[in-house]
Order: structure tokens, then sequence, then C-alpha cells
């Protein structure tokens, strides 16, 4: 069985690597806060999880509503796959092998799993694949800056999907457009309390980013390493189970970590499925920084250091001491953006720089 669904899971992602990416090159965009114009879909709906309720039907009101969104992207997935293997075989595959996997993760992600696929009348299979992608491939751009008054800004943009089929007629990414109808913001609650907050896709039970009010914020990157995330999820196929997979580290941090030096303890301490970077403020002066992980240990950690000139930390998914992918350069035209806004940091500027269209995806 392991065999197997590793082999289904390279050809899925494989599918991720062949796509066509369209050249870029603009300048720092102005006047982009508020959000308008004839892309703007209007506020992200916000949800409650009650962290109180059973792990299988935590997540029914959320799904409930956005159901055809949900089974619309699963169905761009699969066109997706099908325009490489055309007998539709590889989905097959997915609905056979993936749902074996489900029992292996953790509680109660497991369940949490199973509660979307019975809600939305998804085969288990394919929101186990929507769950565990980002472990392989994703890319994403996070900065965390403090303003020349002492106040911490932190930013990231939602980059799943990105370089999963061009669409040349829209100029656009299928995936990713077909992911826009499903974010949402969750307030997660204990006790009828806030736990903590996340901007997410609806269906996916694991954390990209989030914010303990008051306490600390947190974003996660993928980084691009040979000892990646195949090699980790394969070793938890074949039965090793000692890492924890990203995004539900990434959770786990923002339920249960009660400071900003707990939570970059946990980050850099525990032994990781796939290499990440996780970028971590707070709520003080001079908290915000990087941490470049390896799957088992820490590799380097950038803080924001006011007395070195450093008032932001922005990574893309490439190590900051190291130069980025040529064709992939979104650290470049973001930190020209950062640098001509200088410390004057606002919601404002700080969406400018977001939009700018080698960030903005």
């Amino acid at each position: 069985m392991g065999h197997c669904v590793f082999l289904v899971l390279v050809a899925l992602f494989s599918v991720t690597s062949a796509q066509f990416i369209p050249p870029y090159t603009e300048d720092c965009r102005t006047e982009m806060y508020p959000p308008n114009g004839p892309t703007f879909r209007g506020a992200v709906s916000w949800y409650t999880v009650d962290l109180d309720s059973p792990p299988s039907k935590r997540w029914t009101p959320l799904i409930t509503d956005k159901k055809a969104d949900l089974i619309n992207m699963i169905q761009a997935i699969k066109d997706l796959a099908d325009a490489f293997v055309p007998s539709g075989r590889l989905i097959e595959l997915v609905d056979i092998t993936l749902p074996l996997m489900v029992d292996t993760l953790p509680s109660p992600f497991n369940d949490e799993i199973k509660g979307i696929a019975t809600a939305s009348g998804i085969p288990l299979g394919e929101v186990v694949l929507f769950n565990i992608f980002y472990e392989v491939f994703t890319v994403c751009t996070s900065v965390v800056a403090e303003d020349d008054k002492g106040n911490l800004f932190h930013g990231r943009n939602l980059d799943f999907g990105l370089f999963m089929g061009w669409d040349i007629k829209n100029k656009s990414w299928i995936i990713s457009d077909k992911l826009k109808p499903l974010v949402v913001n969750l307030d997660f609650k204990r006790n009828n309390q806030t736990v903590f907050k996340s901007t997410n896709f609806a269906g996916y039970v694991g954390m990209l980013t989030g914010i303990k009010p008051h306490t600390f914020t947190l974003t996660m990157n993928e980084r691009f390493s040979l000892d990646g995330g195949y090699i980790g999820i394969l070793e938890w196929i074949l039965g090793k189970r000692d890492g924890m997979w990203m995004s539900f580290l990434t959770r786990s941090v923002l339920e249960n970590a009660n400071s900003y030096e707990e939570a970059k303890t946990r980050l850099a301490q525990t032994k990781l499925l796939a290499p990440a970077y996780f970028i971590l403020g707070g709520n003080q002066t001079g908290q915000g920084c990087i941490i470049t992980r390896s799957r088992l240990l820490s590799i380097d950690l950038l803080e924001i250091d006011l007395k070195l000139g450093r008032w932001y930390v922005l990574e893309t998914n490439y190590d900051h001491w190291e130069e980025p992918l040529f064709l992939d350069d979104r650290r470049t035209p973001a930190m020209k953006c950062m640098n001509q806004t200088t410390q004057k940091v606002s919601t404002q500027n700080r969406t400018n720089f977001s939009s700018v269209q080698e960030v903005r995806n």
C-alpha cells in the first residue's frame, strides 16, 4: 500500500512542475487599499470553528456553505491531472489509495478530514490530497515589519495553487482562481472564547497563517530542498511517523503556545516532515523573525534588528542568504517596494507591496 500511495502522490505533484511561467516586470503599486475594481469580490466571510464540538462536526457549517466552490476546485485539479493522464486512472488511484492514509494522521485532523468529506460529498482521498499538498509544493511571500512608532505589521500572500495550470485567456493560474472563493476568515473558539484566528481555505484543516490575539502572529512558507516533503511523506507512509506535518504544527502552535518565545521554540525544535520557513511576529518592538528549518532542526534565525537598520524580515521560498531562482524572483521586487516605503508602514502601503505583479497571486 505504501509504495502505491507514494507513486500516486509523485505523479500528481509532478503535474505542477511542467507549467508555463509567464514573465512579469512591474514597478511598485500604489492605492491598492481598500481593494476595489472588477476583480474585487467583497469582504472575506467569517466563520466560527468550535473546538469543543466533535472534530467530525466542527467544519460542517463552513463546508455546507462552501460545498459548491470546494467541488469546483477539486474538479479543476482532476482536469489538470487528466490533461497529463487522460485515462482518468490517476484520480481513480487517489480515490482508492489516499483514504488509507487518513487514519495514520494525528488527531483531531484525521476525523476533521473525514467530516469534511462527509459534509461535502467529495471522495475522502481527494480531501486528503488537498490537505497534504502543502507539504510538497506551494509558493508564498511573507513579511513582518516594524514602523517608526514601534508597531508591528505581519502580512502574507496566500499563494496556494501558483504554477498550476496557466489560463491563457484570463492570464491567471487556474487552481489559484478556483481557490479564491474558498478563502475564509476563521475564529477558533473554546468555551466561547477566541483561542486564535486564521485566514485559510475552506476544506483545509491545517493552518497557513494565523494570529493569537495580543500574543503573536504566524505564517508558514515552503522551503525547497532535496530533502523535502516527498521524503517525509514517504517515511510517513512506510511507518516512520516521528515528524510533524507543517500545517498541523502551525495550528498546534497557534492553539497551544502562549507567548512569542514559546512559539519560536516550538517552531524551531519540532521535527518536521518537510523543510519550512516560519515567519513569526510578536507584540513588542523587535519581535519579528524568520525561522529557517530543515526537517530535523532550525538552521538559521533572522530577526528584526533596528540597531542594524533591519526593520523588516521578508521571506519567499528561498534561503535569505542565497540568490532566488531567476525564474521565480519574488524577493527582489518585494524588497524594492518595502525599501521604497521606508519605515512608514501602514495597512495601505503594505497592501501595495503585496500587489506587485510578481508577488500577487
